[in-house]
């Protein structure tokens, strides 16, 4: 019996730890329940539920190759090798296997698995697959791991090129075991299901994902660089909850973009470009999480910035996270996230900038409240971004390069559609009062929308002056 350990990979094709345990001989799989380690990592409730729904959905597609899941229960991960190691024994299991992940976290916990299973006399086998390379495969000529997207995407694009990962073949079916599959939790404690209408709006299953990835390469990839900036279009793939709970891996993203694309990277087509890109960041900022484990405690990719004076403003950051800014496009970004555990990729960096320059307050507020409501979280995506935003990441935006929540309104949802969606409160404004209630004379009756919690101009000039007072990277290097 060989055993395939389910993570963040629940799916049935182009699963590479899945396919691999299966070619050994009889197979069963096993996810582990662990609400204290979710809660740790602010894990959404709305995404404990999608992984739930989705185990349901990967269940039938098991049962149809004849090969059980089971489920245990295991608080934290310190708990996992003992229930594992257990599980193993009552099995007779001689293998068990895993598809990589990354984090601080992730590494001691397969370490700590890997040495009770071996104790015991169990193999333990991890796979690259969440990933295209290798972390450390992808360095700079000086043996270290890039801080810079641009250089490192062009590494990629030269291995990719000479080498595209290829699909895993789905495992076949199995003889029946004398097993059956445990019955999965539609709930966890500790964490509150979501509205049905949140629940419509992701439904579970790889059938969903591949309907979502087909339909994008075939009639949406195309228009991708100039309709993914306007929040008021249908212009992303909407898979990014998919991609983080494994139930779509990258490479059928990239075959599928490269088929739309006749096989072409740089050329060609520039959405599908642009999205191969988006594919190429989502790879950087997980090779950053290994090359500089600091990020996954929570600290500054740039060491200088952990002198930035941020401020302690609980008001502020409570008005912020409420969608009560007076802001429209903060405000109606931030009802999105609330209502459907999704916001659009440009509007993150806008919110995200207004929290950590308007507000000047720290970007791991904003990072954790993400985490805490996001249906995509991921780590390495999240902090990446809010690192990003906050200029205390790699490759990050120049501290003076702060966007205008206005402007940034105004180019990207000039009719003030997306806004009128999420703040009904503000839709009798017209499309140039609805950015910006107060400068255009007030609130215009509207009674229930606040004013804006921060001038824009003044607050600016503070994150400035913030973030010139900060010692140089050299004199932090001389100091530690």
């Amino acid at each position: 019996m060989h055993l395939i350990w389910l993570r963040t990979d629940l799916r049935l094709h182009d699963n590479t730890a899945l396919t691999a345990a299966s070619q050994r001989g009889p197979v069963a799989a096993i996810y582990l329940i662990t609400p204290q380690q979710w809660l740790a990592h602010d894990d959404a409730p709305c995404k404990v539920d999608f992984w739930l729904r989705n185990l349901q959905a990967l269940e039938q597609a098991l049962a149809d190759v004849n090969i059980p899941l089971l489920i245990r229960h295991a608080d934290t991960w310190e708990q996992a090798p003992g229930v594992l190691s257990q599980l193993c024994r009552e099995l007779k299991v001689e293998s068990v296997h895993v598809n990589e992940e990354y984090g601080i976290h992730e590494s001691r916990r397969d370490s700590a698995v890997a040495r009770a299973l071996e104790a015991d006399g169990v193999t333990f086998h991890s796979y690259l697959d969440q990933l295209f390379f290798q972390p450390g495969s992808v360095l700079t000529k000086s043996g270290t791991y890039f801080q810079v997207f641009s250089q490192f995407r062009k590494v990629c694009y030269t291995r990719l090129h000479s080498a595209l990962p290829p699909l895993v073949a789905s495992p076949k079916a199995q003889a029946v075991l004398d097993l059956q599959s445990d019955a999965i939790p539609t709930r966890v404690e500790g964490f509150a299901p979501p509205s049905e209408s949140l629940r419509a709006l992701w439904p579970a299953g790889e059938n969903e994902a591949r309907r979502r990835l087909d339909a994008f390469a075939d009639e949406q990839i195309s228009y991708y660089k100039d309709e993914r900036d306007f929040p008021a279009k249908p212009g992303t793939s909407q898979l990014s909850a998919y991609l983080a709970a494994g139930v779509v891996s990258p490479r059928q993203c990239l075959h599928a973009a490269l088929q739309s694309n006749q096989g072409e990277f740089e050329s060609g087509d520039i959405g599908t470009i642009t999205w191969i890109n988006e594919l190429l960041w989502r790879e950087f900022y997980k090779h950053i999480l290994v090359g500089y484990p600091r990020v996954s405690r929570h600290r500054a990719f740039r060491p200088e910035t952990e002198a930035v004076a941020w401020r302690d403003a609980p008001e502020d950051l409570a008005a912020w996270q409420q969608a009560r800014t007076g802001l429209p496009i903060i405000d109606a970004a931030m009802r999105q996230l609330l209502e459907t555990g999704w916001m659009h990729n440009r509007l993150r960096m806008v919110v995200a900038m207004f929290l950590t320059k308007n507000l000047l307050i720290d970007w791991r507020e904003g990072e954790r409240f993400f985490m805490r409501n996001l249906i995509d979280g991921d780590l390495a995506a999240n902090n990446g971004g809010w690192q990003w935003s906050s200029s205390t990441g790699t490759d990050s935006a120049p501290y003076f390069r702060i966007f205008s929540p206005l402007s940034q309104s105004e180019k990207f949802d000039s009719e003030g559609l997306f806004i009128k969606h999420w703040l009904p409160e503000l839709a009798a404004l017209n499309k140039k009062e609805v950015h910006n209630p107060e400068a255009a004379g007030g609130l215009f009756g509207v009674a229930d929308y606040p004013r804006a919690i921060v001038d824009l101009k003044k607050s600016r000039e503070r994150a400035l002056a913030a973030f010139r007072s900060l010692p140089s990277r050299q004199e932090i290097a001389e100091h530690e």
